[in-house]
């Protein structure tokens, strides 16, 4: 994921999550704001009462990677606030729940060849 396409200043963090309503989906809660730039981005966040700071970079670069493999919309920020759960899933079982949360979000545009 490029650095173009991600979250990193706090206080679009809270903006997003105190001014829009969450989805709840398994391990994950997504925030998503539409706005009128012409670039997608995504913030992952993971508490540190679930994991260390290894874990929580692993799971963030897993999570990247798969969102990689999608062609998405402009126009939107989204958070992905992952829950504790996630540590009992595999890569599988968290691609095949993210896939399905950004097909329910509908922002996609088209899938990648691979």
């Amino acid at each position: 994921m490029k650095k173009v396409n991600i979250v990193q200043k706090n206080e679009d963090f809270n903006r997003i999550i105190t001014n829009f309503n969450p989805l709840k989906y398994k391990d994950y809660i997504i925030y998503i704001e539409k706005n009128t730039n012409n670039i997608y981005k995504f913030g992952i966040t993971i508490s540190k009462k679930i994991v260390n700071a290894v874990g929580r970079n692993k799971i963030k670069r897993q999570i990247k990677n798969i969102l990689d493999k999608k062609n998405y919309q402009n126009n939107f920020n989204c958070i992905i606030i992952v829950r504790k759960g996630i540590l009992n899933k595999s890569y599988k079982e968290m691609e095949n729940d993210l896939f399905e949360i950004v097909t329910k979000l509908d922002i996609l545009k088209g899938e990648k060849n691979e």
